[in-house]
Protein backbone atom coordinates (compact mmCIF):
# COMPACT_ATOMS: atom_id res chain seq x y z
CA UNK A 1 0.00 0.00 0.00
CA UNK A 2 1.37 3.49 -0.84
CA UNK A 3 2.37 5.77 1.99
CA UNK A 4 -0.45 7.83 3.45
CA UNK A 5 -0.37 11.30 1.96
CA UNK A 6 2.08 10.25 -0.74
CA UNK A 7 2.33 11.78 -4.20
CA UNK A 8 -0.64 9.78 -5.55
CA UNK A 9 -2.91 10.98 -2.74
CA UNK A 10 -1.73 14.57 -3.19
CA UNK A 11 -2.42 14.40 -6.93
CA UNK A 12 -5.87 12.94 -6.29
CA UNK A 13 -6.69 15.75 -3.84
CA UNK A 14 -5.49 18.42 -6.28
CA UNK A 15 -7.38 16.81 -9.17
CA UNK A 16 -10.55 16.72 -7.07
CA UNK A 17 -10.16 20.43 -6.31
CA UNK A 18 -9.61 21.18 -10.01
CA UNK A 19 -12.80 19.34 -10.99
CA UNK A 20 -14.76 21.05 -8.21
CA UNK A 21 -13.56 24.51 -9.27
CA UNK A 22 -14.28 23.65 -12.90
CA UNK A 23 -17.85 22.69 -12.02
CA UNK A 24 -18.36 25.90 -10.04
CA UNK A 25 -16.91 27.92 -12.93
CA UNK A 26 -19.29 26.16 -15.34
CA UNK A 27 -22.25 27.12 -13.14
CA UNK A 28 -20.97 30.69 -13.04
CA UNK A 29 -20.77 30.81 -16.85
CA UNK A 30 -24.32 29.49 -17.14
CA UNK A 31 -25.60 32.31 -14.94
CA UNK A 32 -24.07 35.03 -17.14
CA UNK A 33 -26.22 36.34 -19.94
CA UNK A 34 -24.95 37.01 -23.43
CA UNK A 35 -23.66 40.53 -24.00
CA UNK A 36 -22.65 42.60 -26.98
CA UNK A 37 -19.41 40.68 -27.40
CA UNK A 38 -20.83 37.19 -27.11
CA UNK A 39 -18.97 34.44 -28.92
CA UNK A 40 -22.20 32.97 -30.18
CA UNK A 41 -22.58 29.25 -30.80
CA UNK A 42 -18.82 28.62 -30.73
CA UNK A 43 -18.50 30.11 -27.27
CA UNK A 44 -21.38 28.01 -25.98
CA UNK A 45 -19.75 24.85 -27.36
CA UNK A 46 -16.44 25.48 -25.61
CA UNK A 47 -17.58 26.95 -22.29
CA UNK A 48 -17.22 23.54 -20.64
CA UNK A 49 -13.65 23.21 -21.87
CA UNK A 50 -12.85 26.71 -20.66
CA UNK A 51 -14.36 25.97 -17.23
CA UNK A 52 -12.33 22.76 -16.98
CA UNK A 53 -9.09 24.50 -17.91
CA UNK A 54 -9.77 27.37 -15.52
CA UNK A 55 -10.42 24.86 -12.72
CA UNK A 56 -7.11 23.16 -13.39
CA UNK A 57 -5.20 26.44 -13.58
CA UNK A 58 -6.71 27.76 -10.35
CA UNK A 59 -5.97 24.48 -8.52
CA UNK A 60 -2.37 24.49 -9.81
CA UNK A 61 -1.82 27.97 -8.39
CA UNK A 62 -2.97 27.08 -4.88
CA UNK A 63 -6.68 26.65 -5.41
CA UNK A 64 -9.27 27.60 -2.83
CA UNK A 65 -7.98 25.49 0.04
CA UNK A 66 -10.01 22.40 -0.73
CA UNK A 67 -7.15 20.05 -1.69
CA UNK A 68 -5.54 19.98 1.80
CA UNK A 69 -8.89 19.06 3.39
CA UNK A 70 -9.49 16.33 0.80
CA UNK A 71 -5.96 15.04 1.41
CA UNK A 72 -6.67 14.84 5.15
CA UNK A 73 -9.71 12.68 4.44
CA UNK A 74 -7.75 10.45 2.04
CA UNK A 75 -5.09 9.92 4.72
CA UNK A 76 -7.76 9.07 7.31
CA UNK A 77 -9.29 6.54 4.92
CA UNK A 78 -5.90 5.00 4.14
CA UNK A 79 -5.02 4.72 7.82
CA UNK A 80 -8.36 3.08 8.54
CA UNK A 81 -7.72 0.44 5.87
CA UNK A 82 -4.49 -0.84 7.44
Amino acid sequence: MPAAGGPAAQKTAKDFEAVFIGQMTQLMFESVGEGEFSGGHGEQMFRGVLAEKLGGAIAERGGIGLAPKVLEQIIKLQEGNK
